[in-house]
């Protein structure tokens, strides 16, 4: 198993220990270090300034959000990445929700799937360069052709070589149909709240895209990457509690009410009475409460927390049950330095 850095995105200021984590995590062998994007800061941004002081380590975008960029722009911002990198970018793309899109950017939601895949080929066309980017469907049409265009738009061509045809698109999904869209047309999954304990699930989805006519991959070149959080601790409930309004928040109160796939991911895994809970509780405004009520089981299906020899044991159980990559959030430097023995053995 392989492992990279989660930076994540940002709250209300910089983090700041990340440039001293990135370099760290390069001199201890991590092969990647992903940033990602809400509604605030950016991926790319970060991304570029942090990775410029490393020289090995793949930089990668966990995730951009598609609603944020036209493909094209994504494009642009991957290749130009890639060329100052040396080659080292992952473009991770994911659809976020309808309140992120409609409410942030202004775009609309309905389609994700259909957007996903428009999205990416567009992208590949790009890259491949092989001629000039064209798109038929609903979603990005290029040129654009609706009813209020000036009809002058022409088809283009990167003016910029891409370093790389084949930069690999790793996608956040979520839900059965995104994992197997993500099988058939991504070059790895980024699993978010990923559980060893449904590894059989999760497979049945994969292996669905994997069979589809022209998947571009199969499961032995395909990447898992499961982002989670990695705590070397003598007091796992001090941890545990830490951990709760977090997931409080992301189970009870991201998107909306009616569609918030991060609550969808833990009914799955037979968590709903408590989702219920914890969502009604935090929509009333009792968020200490909707905290309180996350169980610990919960939270430990998606993380691991406990001595070292708890954290090397549970490290071989999710790497048995498919994940090629670790993507572990450090918070600190202290923290690191307790993983870094373990994360490098």
């Amino acid at each position: 198993m392989r492992f990279g850095l989660q930076l994540g995105y940002w709250g209300q200021q910089p983090p700041a220990q990340a440039q001293e984590l990135v370099i760290a995590a390069e001199a201890a062998g991590f092969e990647a270090v992903f940033t990602a994007e809400s509604w605030g800061s950016d991926a790319f941004t970060p991304l570029a300034w942090w990775g410029s002081s490393t020289s090995r380590v793949q930089l990668g975008t966990s995730v951009v959000q598609l609603s944020a960029r036209t493909p094209t722009a994504t494009a642009m911002a991957a290749l130009s990445l890639d060329h100052l990198s040396g080659g080292r970018a992952i473009l991770g793309l994911g659809v976020s929700g309808p309140q992120v899109v409609e409410g942030w950017y202004g775009q609309p939601f309905a389609k994700p799937l259909q957007r996903t895949r428009e999205y990416v080929s567009i992208i590949r066309q790009v890259l491949e360069r092989e001629g000039k980017v064209t798109n038929d469907g609903p979603h990005y049409p290029l040129p654009y052709n609706r009813a209020d265009a000036s009809g002058l738009g022409k088809p283009l061509k990167s003016i910029t070589h891409p370093l790389r045809a084949d930069l690999p698109i790793w996608l956040g999904a979520e839900g059965p149909k995104n994992v197997a869209l993500t099988a058939e047309i991504a070059d790895g999954w980024l699993a978010i709240y990923y559980t060893p304990r449904l590894a059989d699930m999760y497979n049945a989805w994969l292996d669905e895209g994997f069979a589809r006519a022209g998947a571009r991959r199969s499961r032995e070149t395909f990447d898992i990457a499961a982002t989670a959080q990695v705590i070397i601790t003598d007091d796992p409930k001090a941890e545990l509690d830490r951990l709760r309004p977090f997931m409080a928040l992301y189970i009870g109160g991201m998107g909306a009410e009616e569609l918030n796939f991060h609550a969808q991911v833990y009914r799955r895994m037979g968590y709903g009475d408590a989702v219920d809970e914890i969502t009604q509780l935090f929509r009333t405004g009792r968020k200490d409460e909707a905290a309180a009520a996350v169980p610990d089981e919960l939270i430990l299906d998606t993380t691991i927390i406990g001595d070292e020899a708890h954290v090397r044991e549970q490290l071989l159980v999710w790497e048995k049950a498919g994940v090629t990559m670790m993507l572990v959030g450090i918070r600190d430097a202290e923290q690191f330095e307790r993983l870094k023995p373990i994360l490098a053995s």
